[in-house]
This record gives C-alpha cells, sequence and structure tokens, in this order.
C-alpha cells in the first residue's frame, strides 16, 4: 500500500512540474534523462520503505523543496538528528537480517552435507564407480584414447552439472560452445578427475562438498552441495 501511494504522489508532483510533460510522454533526451533519474530516486525509496515506516506525502514534500531551492520546513539540527537514528535504525536491521540468513544457511549447510554424505555412501557401492583417496567418486562412460592432462595445462571440455537431487545448476551443452580453462583454476574436484581421463574420454564424477564450493556454494548450489558432472575431454590445449 505505501508503495502504490509514493508512486501516486510521485507522478501528481512530476505533472505539477516542468520535470516531465503534461501527456507523460518522453520527447527529449533531457526529459529521459529526468524520468530515468526519478525511477532510481524510486528504486531507493522502495528500500526504506521496506525497512522503515515513511510518510509518503512528506517524502514527496522534501524532494519538491529540495529540487526547487524552498525553504525546508527542518533545522539542519533536526535533519542531522533525524538522518543518524535512520542510519542506526538501517544498520540494526541489516545486521538482524544478515544474522538470520548465516542461521539459514547454517541449517541448509547442515542438512546438503548429511545427504551428500548418505548419497555418497551409497554410491560408492555401485559397480563401476570407483573412490579415490580424496573422496572424489568417478565413474568411465567411455575411455579416452589421447593423452592425460597435468593440473598445469588448460583443457577443452563439455560439461553438464547437476544436484544429487537431478536439478541441473549449468551445462556448456545447453550454451552450445565447450569451455576451455586452467585445470589449476577450478574446483579441487574437477582437477583431480580430469588428469585420471584421457582426451576423448567421458567420465561422471560425484563431488564431495569439500572438493567443491563447501560452505560457500553460489545459490544455484547452496552450501556443502555434493556436485555430479558429467565431462567430456575434447583437448589439451
Amino acid at each position: 500500500m505505501n508503495k502504490i501511494i509514493i508512486f501516486c504522489a510521485l507522478a501528481v508532483f512530476s505533472t505539477s512540474t516542468a520535470l516531465a510533460d503534461t501527456d507523460k510522454k518522453l520527447k527529449t533526451k533531457e526529459d529521459k534523462l529526468g524520468y530515468s533519474i526519478g525511477l532510481n530516486l524510486s528504486s531507493e525509496i522502495q528500500g526504506l520503505l521496506r525497512a522503515v515506516d515513511l510518510n509518503a506525502k512528506m517524502v514527496v514534500e522534501g524532494f519538491q523543496d529540495g529540487i526547487l531551492g524552498n525553504d525546508p520546513l527542518i533545522t539542519p539540527e533536526e535533519f542531522r538528528k533525524v538522518m543518524t537514528e535512520l542510519e542506526s535504525k538501517l544498520k540494526a536491521k541489516q545486521a538482524k537480517l544478515q544474522e538470520e540468513n548465516m542461521k539459514k544457511q547454517a541449517g541448509l549447510g547442515k542438512k546438503n552435507a548429511a545427504a551428500g554424505k548418505e548419497f555418497l555412501a551409497k554410491n560408492g557401492k555401485r559397480k563401476g564407480v570407483k573412490t579415490t583417496a580424496s573422496g572424489l567418486q568417478y565413474e568411465v562412460i567411455k575411455a579416452g584414447t589421447g593423452s592425460s592432462p597435468k593440473a598445469t595445462d588448460q583443457v577443452e571440455t563439455h560439461y553438464r552439472g547437476t544436484l544429487i537431487n537431478g536439478t541441473e545448476f549449468d551445462s556448456s551443452y545447453k550454451r552450445g560452445k565447450p569451455v576451455t580453462f586452467p585445470l589449476n583454476r577450478v574446483i579441487k574436484g574437477w582437477t583431480e578427475a580430469l588428469q585420471l581421463m584421457k582426451v576423448g574420454g567421458k567420465s561422471r564424477i560425484f563431488v564431495p562438498s569439500e572438493l567443491g564450493y563447501g560452505p560457500n556454494g553460489p545459490p544455484k548450489i547452496g552450501p556443502n552441495s555434493t556436485l555430479i558432472f558429467d565431462i567430456e575431454l575434447l583437448a589439451i590445449k
């Protein structure tokens, strides 16, 4: 409701000044610039609306007095006091949100770690799946006939990455273009697995979280997630 009020108020203000045409069409570069700045300001105000209670009419009136050079309705001392209190309130709210997010991530990380451990324990017993000393698991889909890369090599690969529940989070196949990268600049699971492959080969690897992104997994992956990759080693650069 507050958002609707503030947008209506801003629209009324803009039509009562020379900042925009009365028919609300953007005819000149100056119109587009002014309108874009207004949109940018409104996005900042939306953030404040979510954090604190604001009187939308006073927001518009303060903006109008400031941009037109009218005498302010508040003294400099009162202004500084209000803004200091606002800053403190916003910092406290941000700290609370960060704390809540950390707790949420910690809980999700614990859940993902347990699910990954259970998955790897069962998967490691399947025929054709091998487990290395680091805990990496791999299954050869197609044996290659070329050379094996070293950790310092650049490799060209096609790959598809999923979570253990089957959710795909990345795929060079979908992008229609293989990826080239230094083998020592990727997650540990990839660095190890590709050195076990030969050019022309394809493997499915199962990467424990400690050989992947650990507790800092990106949003599509999540903390402490075990990952599955289908990888084709196309070439060693």
